[in-house]
């Protein structure tokens, strides 16, 4: 690499061509730099001084052509007389562009730049050709404006390359595309589609500050080293699907939706998004990853905010995860993400993955429904997406469950119940278990429609969802615990109090001449009630057996045979129903 001083922006001070400089016709004048040994610019000057020119370069001679206007015809020319004749492609030196105004097309093919190439502020007004070209030193690519499409293919960047304050006003493609040295593109801006599919990026990768007003592309793309997409902003797509990250990447969007099919990450990576859904399916994360919802606009180095004005009709600037299908999940964490829309089924480990911060699901249709003309309203909680698409599925379904969207594809209980056990389970490892409860009683749900489950577990299942919703809903217990104290004590005081509490009586009998006495006391049988059966007297005698009932105790109230029977099915049920009522509280205050 040429150790020449480094480029930077600067006001045009060259020999300006003196043609035009008539105030009356031009008062500014040709802004072409002269040529070497004359008063105007390669694109003024007389035809035989132009062929002179051009038949004294040589393949690699520098050339500076700063301002000057070159049509078809004049830059074919100039590439001409720097053609190699042993390799047929031309070869420049250090070449100066800035300024340059290129008419009609521009193709710049099998072109090497064997010192620096600075392009600044010029502006290509047709289609631009870079296809097969190699720049051996950096490459300078600051303040372009591209008024056609730009075609940046199979070239080769030895050297840095610095796309600064770039305007493309169409298409934009850098397909196999090779960047040896860093590469910057810092407040681009894209105002058709970005293609960087199939790029190497073996230096340092920047896109800072640049916007991206259709989709933006990376797929096959390499990123050998760091990189740093970002912060910027695109109100289309950004598909980064087949990528592979090989170095840190920091990928900052402010993005319609982003695409990471089967993309690799083989190094740590942090992704700070807003407004993006984002679809991981397929990726692969070999190491630690973070994909974070940015609550606030990004903010720039310079301290100037990211202007998100293209994306201010969106319903909000939340991050939405589409899908985590085939995903290892155990290096990846989301934090703040809206995960009501989710795909989880088909991902591996996923009682790995880490959430933080307020992470969104669906939820239950809420209110009042009718099934078969029966009431039916659901117990609130968390739901994934794909349980909303069964039971949308279902022939009685009721309003409110959401349908798949094509590609979704179909998962039932069966697939779904070990799914809320993975998330059941991350939930319970990251120490939020009134968290982990919703997903306990998805999969319960889940197990109890299974057609695969034998039925009497979906019969004990239901009994355990009838009385207290698996365990987790202490109004539901409660309310069976008050139904059975109730029906204990009607049937106490219909049949198992007896009419009156048995005396005691001595029976003894005297021997003739006096001595020991022996007395034996036993007790009557009680008696069945008759007449008014249901008195405030009887009623508190029921009540205390009831309630010794409910705390597994014994009031030891004389009961007829009917009424032992009635308090040991009291003894039983109510303390489980209680048990089950202190189960959920407990469910839901635990940490």
């Amino acid at each position: 690499m040429s150790t020449h001083p480094p480029l930077a922006p600067e006001t045009p001070s060259w020999p300006h061509c003196a043609h035009g400089a008539d105030p009356a016709t031009d008062p500014v004048g040709c802004r072409g730099v002269q040529v070497s040994g004359h008063t105007a610019c390669l694109a003024h000057l007389a035809d035989a001084d132009r062929d002179a020119y051009l038949a004294g370069l040589t393949p690699g001679a520098d050339t500076d052509h700063r301002g000057t206007t070159f049509t078809e015809p004049l830059l074919d020319a100039l590439l001409n007389a720097l053609r190699d004749p042993a390799t047929g492609h031309p070869g420049l030196g250090h070449a100066r562009f800035d300024s340059a105004v290129f008419q009609g097309n521009t193709e710049f093919k099998s072109v090497t730049f064997q010192g620096f190439a600075s392009f600044e502020s010029a502006i290509f007004r047709g289609d631009t050709w870079f296809e097969s070209v190699t720049f051996q030193d950096i490459a300078w690519f600051e303040s372009v404006t591209c008024r056609g499409f730009a075609w940046f293919e199979s070239v080769t960047f030895r050297g840095d390359a610095r796309f600064g304050s770039v305007t493309f006003q169409r298409v934009a493609s850098f397909e196999s595309v090779t960047f040896q040295g860093d590469a910057r593109f810092g407040s681009v801006t894209f105002q058709g589609v970005a293609s960087f599919a199939s790029v190497a990026f073996q230096g340092d990768a920047r896109f800072e500050s640049a916007t991206f007003q259709g989709d933006v592309g990376f797929e096959q793309a390499v990123f050998e080293r760091w990189v740093n997409l970002g912060p910027f902003v695109c109100t289309g797509r950004v598909r980064l699907s087949g990528a592979v990250f090989n170095g840190p990447a920091n990928l900052s969007f402010v993005a319609r939706r982003l695409e990471c099919r089967r993309t690799r990450w083989l190094s740590t990576a942090e992704l700070r998004l807003r407004y993006a859904t984002v679809d991981l399916s397929h990726a692969v994360f070999e190491y630690p990853l973070t994909i974070a919802a940015e609550p606030d606009p990004f903010v720039l180095a310079d301290g100037r905010t990211v202007e998100e004005r293209a994306l201010a009709h969106a319903p909000d600037a939340a991050v939405r995860i589409a899908t985590l299908r085939g995903v290892d999940a155990a290096h990846l964490v989301l934090a703040d993400v809206d995960l009501s829309g989710c795909l989880f089924t088909g991902t591996v480990h996923l009682d790995q993955l880490r959430l933080e911060g307020i992470c969104a699901f669906d939820t239950v249709p809420p209110g009042t429904h009718r099934r078969r003309r029966l009431p039916v309203r659901f117990t609130g909680r968390r739901t994934l997406a794909e349980e909303h698409h069964w039971r949308a599925k279902r022939p009685d379904a009721v309003r409110g469950w959401n349908t798949a969207v094509l590609g979704a594809g179909h998962a039932g209980p069966a697939q779904l119940a070990p799914v809320y056990r993975a998330l059941r389970k991350a939930f319970e490892d990251g120490k939020n278990e009134p968290g982990a409860a919703d997903f306990y009683y998805g999969e319960m749900e889940m197990r109890r429609h299974d057609p695969g489950t034998p039925g009497a577990e979906r019969a004990l299942l239901a009994a355990y969802w009838a009385v207290s919703g698996y365990g987790l809903r202490a109004v539901r217990a409660l309310g069976w615990l008050a139904a059975a104290m109730l029906v204990t004590v009607v049937l106490l005081m219909g049949f198992g109090l007896p009419a009156e509490d048995p005396k005691q009586e001595a029976v003894g009998t005297v021997p003739p001449g006096g001595g020991r006495v022996t007395l034996t006391i036993g007790k009557a049988d009680p008696q069945n009630p008759t007449g008014d059966r249901f008195t405030g007297e009887r009623f508190e005698k029921a009540l205390n057996v009831t309630l010794n009932s409910v705390v597994f105790r014994s009031s030891g109230q004389d009961l007829t045979t009917t009424g032992t029977y009635i308090e040991m099915t009291s003894r039983l049920v109510e303390p489980t129903l209680l048990a089950l009522a202190v189960l959920a509280v407990r469910g839901r205050v635990k940490r």
